[in-house]
């Protein structure tokens, strides 16, 4: 059982690769076929952290 109160742990790491994993979902549900590489750079915006 886990301890009461402030507690916690967050792993902020891990909560922007479940977002990420969130958007690409998304995005995949959303398309018609398979994703390109390109639509997937975009989703998970390579490009700006290239930049």
């Amino acid at each position: 059982m886990a301890p009461v109160g402030g507690t916690a742990v967050q792993d902020h790491v891990a909560l922007a690769e479940i977002e990420l994993c969130g958007e690409l979902i998304i995005a995949a549900s959303e398309a018609e076929d398979r994703l390109s590489l390109e639509s997937i750079d975009e989703v998970l915006r390579v490009a700006e952290e290239r930049e």
